[in-house]
């Protein structure tokens, strides 16, 4: 059995989304059923969409989704129907990783995230004419008004009505991404300096952490003078605009050698300033993704042999534990993400990209 519902469809790499009629499979006895009130878009939507990850097409993607449970298999025991949850990344939870509270180091992580399948190969979303549609991105494919996806991807969430739940819906990635990699991986301690590279919704996020932890000084490193006033509401001690300051003379002007940095861009150069920065136990997440050119590509510096720089996926959280904590430090006053979204009517998917990618908009989020 099938549902006919409505997706932004990716045709070919680098296209613009098309919101098209598809069918949609009925849920099997592990997966549930999801109407989409809201979705984030992130960098690795656009990223996919361009090609980056050499995925097939035409495809759905959206991997921040939110919504209400409609449907659940005989084998779901998580939620039930009328639920209104968060979705987050896939895990199988059965690996040594999953084991040991780390899903985000799942050990088929790649499989049921970027498999654009579900695992036994079959398509979850077909178009009207019974071909088979890229899904499961991210175990959900989200840019849509419903979705399927396992129990194990799906937080249930306090949220008071749709407004609510469709603010909690970046927190199933960027956010959680941001703010998991200070806080469950950096872990600055009160007095510890602390510099971001990139204040989009990752970096952001990670600097709302870092002043929850305590550290200070705070440098947020970006060329729009829009978010670099956002950083300093969010608790930035300093501000670097990179297409006025050369950045690494600036930050050692301004704070020093730092404790603990965020490199959110992708972009060796400036992975390489921020390799520059670190002290000498310094500690330097990677969380970016980056279109850059071949010719502006530099080889970064090594780190030195007491400095540790490493790549973080999903901040390392655990989505049942963290995306709830989130929302408490929220609710509390101390973790402001809100001040980063901007909800767009869904047909309008592409103005909310091209919104993000000029850096009018640091957090897109669809509703549906």
């Amino acid at each position: 059995m099938t549902m006919r519902s409505r997706a932004a469809v990716a045709p070919h790499p680098g296209a613009r989304f098309l919101f098209q009629n598809v069918d949609l499979d009925s849920p099997r006895q592990d997966e549930t059923l999801i109407r989409i009130v809201a979705c984030g878009i992130c960098h690795t939507d656009i990223a996919a969409r361009d090609g980056m990850f050499g995925l097939d097409f035409p495809a759905v993607f959206g991997h921040e989704g939110a919504g209400v449970v409609e449907a659940a298999g005989a084998e779901v025991v998580r939620v039930r129907p009328g639920d209104r949850v968060v979705i987050s990344f896939a895990s199988c939870g059965k690996c040594s990783s999953c084991a040991a509270g780390h899903p985000a180091h799942c050990m088929a992580f790649d499989d049921l995230n970027f498999g654009v399948t579900r695992p036994d190969g079959s398509s979850t979303i077909h178009d009207t004419n019974g071909a088979a549609v890229g899904c499961c991105f991210f175990g959900q494919s989200s840019f849509a008004y419903h979705a399927l996806a396992h129990e194990r991807s799906l937080v249930p969430v306090d949220a008071g009505d749709d407004d609510e739940l469709a603010l909690f819906a970046p927190l199933a990635c960027g956010v959680q991404a941001g703010a998991g990699t200070v806080l469950n991986e950096l872990k600055p301690r009160p007095g510890e300096s602390f510099a971001v590279f990139g204040a989009g919704t990752v970096g952001l996020s990670a600097l709302i952490a870092a002043h929850m932890a305590g550290a200070t000084p705070i440098v947020a490193v970006d060329i729009t003078a829009s978010r670099l006033e956002l950083a300093g509401e969010l608790g930035a001690t300093h501000v670097i605009n990179a297409m006025e300051h050369e950045i690494g003379p600036r930050l050692r002007e301004l704070v020093g050698p730092v404790d603990h940095a965020v490199e959110t861009t992708g972009v060796s150069r400036v992975i390489d300033q921020a390799i520059k920065s670190l002290g000498p136990c310094g500690k330097m997440s990677m969380l970016g993704v980056s279109h850059e050119e071949s010719h502006q590509q530099v080889t970064p510096q090594r780190p030195g042999p007491n400095q540790r720089v490493f790549y973080s996926i999903a901040g390392d959280s655990d989505p049942q534990k963290f995306i709830p904590y989130m929302i408490r430090c929220y609710r509390e006053g101390k973790f402001p993400f809100d001040k980063l979204i901007k909800q767009y009517p869904a047909p309008e998917i592409n103005r909310a990209v091209k919104d993000s990618q000029d850096g009018h908009t640091v957090k897109a989020v669809l509703r549906f």
